[in-house]
C-alpha cells in the first residue's frame, strides 16, 4: 500500500525535531507515572466508564506532556484523552497523546503500560514516540525514515503461515454489544493460529507487532490517542494497518486490523468470518 507524500510547507520544524520533542514529553511524562506508581493504593479512581478509570497521576502525565511540548512548539495542538479530547487535527503540528496506556494495569501493578504520542503535521502521521514504562524501551518512528527500539531498525516479522502466527487483540470492554461479534472473531482466529494474547496496551500491542514479536493485531474499539503512535511505527517497520474494510487506517475512532503484509491479508479475512483455512494471497 503506497502512502501519500507528506506535506511539510510552511512548517519551520523538521520530522526529527518533531519526534524529539515527542521523546522528551514522553520522559516527562514518565517521570510523574514512576513517582506516582509506590502510591497506587492511595489513587483514586475514577470510572469514565465501566471497567475504564482515570487517576491523578493519568491528568499529572498529561498535563507534564502538553508542557513540555507547548515550550518547545507552543504552536502545537495537543489531542489527548483526558485534557483535550476534542482537539482537532487537521491543520499545523497536533500531537496526539495518550500520557498512560494501560490505566488498569498500572493500577494493579500489572507491568503492561507505556506513554504514546503521535504527532501529526496537517493530516498525516509524522513522528511516533512509545515508552514503555516496565521496559528500558523506547520504540520510535519518523515517517519515510524507519522505525527503531532504543535506536536500533526493526521490521515486522516474515511469518507467512497463520498456524505459526502469534496474535494480539483487545476486548471490547467499553462496548458490551460487540462482545458476541468479537469472540465468533476470536474463535475463528484462535482456530487457526499459534495463539492469542491479550495484554492491555494497545500501543505496546501495535510496538510489539512492528518489532515481530506479534505477527498481527485487532480490535474492535480504538481511539486516536489509544493508535496515533502506533500506526505509523508499524507501517515504518513494513507493516499494514487498515480498518474492518482493508481501508488504510487513519487517526480516528473504531477498529484496526494490523500485521506483517502476509498474516495482515490472513487476519483481514479471518475477522470477516472467511478466513477460516484460507492462506494470505
Amino acid at each position: 500500500m503506497q502512502e501519500k507524500p507528506l506535506s511539510t510547507s510552511g512548517l519551520d520544524r523538521t520530522i526529527e525535531e518533531l519526534r524529539d520533542i515527542a521523546a522528551h514529553a514522553s520522559a516527562a511524562a514518565a517521570k510523574v507515572i514512576q513517582a506516582g506508581y509506590g502510591r497506587r493504593s492511595a489513587l483514586v479512581w475514577e470510572e469514565k466508564s465501566a471497567a475504564d478509570f482515570v487517576t491523578d497521576v493519568d491528568r499529572d502525565a498529561e498535563a507534564a506532556i502538553a508542557h513540555a511540548i507547548l515550550s518547545r512548539c507552543p504552536e502545537a495542538r495537543i489531542l489527548g484523552e483526558e485534557l483535550s479530547p476534542e482537539a482537532h487535527t487537521g491543520q499545523g503540528i497536533s500531537f496526539v497523546v495518550d500520557p498512560l496506556d494501560g490505566t488498569t494495569n498500572f493500577l494493579h501493578g500489572y507491568p503492561e503500560f507505556a506513554v504514546s504520542i503521535g504527532v501529526m503535521v496537517g493530516p498525516d502521521l509524522a513522528a511516533a514516540v512509545v515508552r514503555n514504562l516496565t521496559r528500558s524501551e523506547i520504540f520510535t518512528a519518523t515517517r519515510g525514515g524507519g522505525a527503531l527500539l532504543n535506536g536500533h531498525q526493526i521490521a515486522v516479522s516474515h511469518e507467512t503461515e497463520p498456524s505459526r502466527a502469534l496474535i494480539g487483540t483487545g476486548f471490547p470492554f467499553k462496548r458490551h454489544d460487540l462482545l458476541g461479534e468479537y469472540s465468533a472473531q476470536f474463535v475463528e482466529v484462535s482456530r487457526h493460529t499459534a495463539g492469542i494474547r491479550r495484554a492491555g496496551s494497545a500501543a505496546l500491542d501495535l510496538c510489539n507487532l512492528a518489532c515481530g514479536r506479534f505477527d498481527g493485531f485487532w480490535e474492535l474499539v480504538l481511539a486516536p490517542w489509544d493508535i496515533a503512535a502506533g500506526i505509523l511505527i508499524v507501517r515504518e517497520a513494513g507493516g499494514v494497518v487498515t480498518d474492518l474494510a482493508g481501508n488504510e487506517k487513519t487517526v480516528s475512532h473504531g477498529a484496526v486490523v494490523a500485521g506483517n503484509p502476509d498474516i495482515h491479508a490472513w487476519l483481514l479475512g479471518a475477522v470477516h468470518g472467511t478466513g477460516s483455512g484460507l492462506r494470505p494471497s
